[in-house]
């Protein structure tokens, strides 16, 4: 092809081109459900670029992910159900009311200020009987969609005055946890306990899911030291007692703190 390769244009006459009668197989075959997976997918890879911190892998995977809304786009204009210049028209629209401050006459103080304007307007959009938090996708994982439904209802009022009330609050569903007599009423109560810790961390301004990857990374590297170190001694790790298994825990903590 001779379209130039950095025109958002080349890319949707590729995705195009590829879905034609005489295109590629494949692409022909895919639908927006058979598309799901992998854009979940590309997804996730983004945010593993933007945790590793790595510009280049950032580029690459924002690229995948362009792709998979383009061809999401593609199958729908086959379809008749919307084109691709109509999703760029609408999030256009959307930036530009959710934005008076910069494209109207509305003043605001600071970024707060901006945050509560957004979900106004935001509502405004919603049809009235719409509840609040109708448009959060439930398929979000459960510790993003917990934070995100309760940073809007907080937005609304619905919130502790301060941390301290949360902490308490806290305090009490690990009680009731402990007290549960059976494993439903266990794993109800556990559900509030994540629940109100989950408020605690948006009311810290903690990153849920970030801070739960990054544990769980901090944790694989530790768990992989120990392993290196067992192999280094000689020693079989499942073989190792529970004592000696958190001495090396302790080991590979001092070798990677972070």
């Amino acid at each position: 092809m001779s379209e130039a390769r950095d025109q958002f244009a080349t890319l949707v006459d590729i995705i195009a081109r590829l879905r034609a009668p005489d295109g590629c197989p494949w692409d022909r075959k895919q639908t927006h459900a058979s598309l799901r997976e992998s854009l979940l997918s590309e997804c996730y890879e983004v945010l593993a670029a933007l945790d590793e911190a790595d510009p280049a892998q950032l580029r690459a995977e924002l690229g995948d992910l362009l792709l998979q809304i383009v061809f999401q786009a593609q199958i729908a204009a086959e379809a008749g159900e919307f084109s691709m210049a109509e999703v760029i028209r609408d999030i256009n629209q959307k930036l530009v009311h959710r934005h008076p401050h910069i494209f109207g006459t509305e003043k605001v103080a600071d970024a707060e200020e901006v945050a509560v304007n957004w979900e106004r307007l935001k509502q405004e959009e919603r049809d009235e009987d719409a509840s609040a938090l109708a448009s959060v996708p439930r398929q979000m994982p459960a510790l993003a969609y917990s934070q995100e439904i309760q940073r809007r209802v907080a937005q609304l009022g619905f919130d502790w005055e301060d941390t301290s009330g949360v902490i308490d609050k806290l305090a009490e569903e690990v009680s009731e946890f402990r007290q549960a007599a059976s494993q439903t009423e266990k794993a109800q109560e556990f559900g509030d306990l994540l629940f109100t810790l989950v408020n605690v961390g948006r009311r810290e301004g903690i990153d849920l899911e970030a801070a739960l990857r990054e544990a769980n990374q901090r944790f694989y590297k530790r768990f992989a030291c120990m392993e290196e170190i067992c192999r280094q001694r000689g020693v079989n790790f499942g073989e190792l007692s529970f004592a000696e298994q958190n001495a090396l825990w302790d080991e590979a903590k001092q070798q990677l703190p972070e």
